[in-house]
């Protein structure tokens, strides 16, 4: 984490007029733990992945806790037959900030946003660009900052 993603990630946030509370978190051992640690539900804790498009691109897909990407949605509503997982290094390079850590609040790239459709109407927690933190935002707000592109992309994840 550098300086240069914490003040990259504060001037966006300002310059959309994003109200964002960035609180320092502990860690956790699965999402039950990190959501009562945040006095959240799961679902209120949004995963930011970045995503690779066949020809080279990326997007940023927002997922809320306890689902994971449904592909063939994500797919349709991009309209390519084709999207990956990135490894950590090229998800790094792609948004400017580390597995963990990843936000669309000052991304680099200017990359698209898909947001599962479940986040809206919540105060959620996502990355913060930062480790060990977490931003709070309203996601609503988030979506309208963004031009978020909102769908049913998701699936619920199986138990464990």
């Amino acid at each position: 984490m550098t300086t240069d993603a914490i003040t990259r990630f504060d001037a966006d946030a300002a310059a959309r007029g994003l109200q964002v509370e960035v609180l320092q978190r502990p860690a956790a051992d699965s999402l039950a733990e990190a959501a009562a640690l945040l006095g959240l539900e799961p679902g209120d804790i949004v995963k930011t992945l970045v995503v690779k498009r066949h020809d080279g691109g990326f997007l940023l897909a927002l997922v809320p806790g306890g689902r994971s990407i449904a592909w063939k949605k994500l797919r349709t509503v991009v309209g390519v037959n084709k999207l990956s997982m990135p490894d950590a290094a090229t998800a790094l390079e792609a948004s400017g900030y580390e597995r963990g850590t990843i936000t669309p609040i000052g991304a680099t790239g200017d990359l698209p946003v898909y947001a599962d459709e479940r986040i809206l109407g919540r105060r959620v927690a996502l990355g913060s660009g930062r480790q060990g933190a977490s931003a709070f935002v309203d996601a609503d707000e988030l979506v309208a900052a963004y031009g978020a592109t909102v769908a049913d992309i998701t699936d619920e994840e199986p138990a464990r």
